[in-house]
């Protein structure tokens, strides 16, 4: 089947989102499916405000249908709210196309915290953007209630994977390492106001905070914080080392759905300590990770935690469910319409 993507998220940018997107198109093409990709790249755009990795497409309904045509889809999946989410989404309405859609990030929370507007006001676009959808697939079940709550319908599970080739416990840990005193206290993420990265670095614990990752916050926190250890933004070997070497992973955001980082973390046996809130009370268990309101005390669990345990625990989270459950949600075009 011909499966087309809209997603206002992709490549070149570095999160959850995409890698995400990536890892469920690599298992449908491995299953024999094939995947389309509608992106900002394919438009003339403009960085986001606030947020400059991101590209907002000016595309219009009628360019992004002529793309999902010439792709002769069997299904649509529109990946995110932005501007080619709502071109898509026009298009299909206007021409009875069934599509599905997905909410991958806490965008009223997101808004709120960078515009001071009232998160409820965001819900009202978030309820409306997702009410067409044949089916709103979400990460957790702490998301799926929440989008309830909020008045979403059609909400079902799409779980998220980790590349267990890539991330192991044999990860040989990352050479900036060496020499730093103990324990290794590691944040992977991008460096910005919504992943709550201060309240990590203010934690009095000793050994070595390191933080891996890039964003707008990075040139600021340096400044502020000269003794934590700032890696940049990190692929491949060097981000599977970057977890195995370090003792536990320190996950300070409130916002997150799910947070793919833990679960990368737990694959090379790195225990996670964070907040018992949104994504964290769904991906981790006693084994896996520590959660507290108190960062400093989650820490301290983490560090008691045994590694191997973290590991066989990480070993459970796949991209092949995840990809079998984005696959069943989907809805197919009629066949009439792929032939005009």
């Amino acid at each position: 089947m011909n499966i087309v993507i809209v997603t206002d998220a992709w490549t070149p940018q570095v999160n959850g989102v995409v890698r995400t997107l990536q890892a469920v198109a690599g298992e449908l093409a491995a299953m024999g499916h094939h995947v389309i990709v509608i992106s900002p790249d394919m438009f003339p755009s403009m960085a986001c405000p606030t947020y400059p990795e991101i590209r907002l497409a000016f595309a219009l309904a009628q360019q992004v249908g002529r793309r999902i045509m010439a792709a002769r889809a069997g299904a649509v999946h529109i990946a995110t709210e932005g501007p080619l989410g709502l071109a898509a989404r026009r298009w299909c309405l206007r021409h009875g196309i069934a599509f599905t859609t997905a909410y991958h990030t806490q965008f009223p929370d997101y808004v709120a915290r960078r515009t001071k507007l009232p998160a409820d006001w965001v819900w009202r676009y978030i309820r409306w953007f997702h009410a067409p959808s044949a089916a709103v697939l979400a990460s957790t079940p702490t998301v799926r209630r929440t989008l309830e709550t909020h008045g979403v319908g059609n909400v079902r599970p799409w779980g998220r994977g980790v590349d267990l080739a890539q991330f192991h416990p044999d990860a040989a840990p990352h050479p900036a390492y060496a020499g730093l005193p103990r324990p290794i206290l590691l944040h992977v993420g991008r460096v910005a106001v919504e992943k709550n990265i201060r309240a990590f670095l203010a934690v009095e614990r000793p050994g070595t905070k390191v933080v891996a990752g890039d964003g707008p916050l990075l040139a600021a926190l340096r400044r502020e914080y000269p003794d934590v250890l700032f890696l940049g933004g990190l692929s491949g070997d060097a981000l599977s080392g970057a977890y195995a070497g370090a003792d536990i992973l320190v996950f300070p955001s409130r916002t997150d759905t799910f947070g793919l980082v833990m679960i990368e973390a737990l694959a090379c046996g790195t225990p996670v300590a964070a907040y018992p809130v949104s994504g964290p009370i769904d991906v981790l268990d006693p084994r896996s990770g520590c959660m507290a309101d108190d960062l400093g005390m989650a820490i301290d669990g983490a560090l008691a935690l045994d590694r191997s345990a973290a590991a066989a625990y990480g070993r459970g989270f796949g991209w092949r469910t995840s990809a079998e459950q984005f696959l069943a949600a989907l809805v197919p075009v009629s066949s009439a319409l792929r032939a005009a």
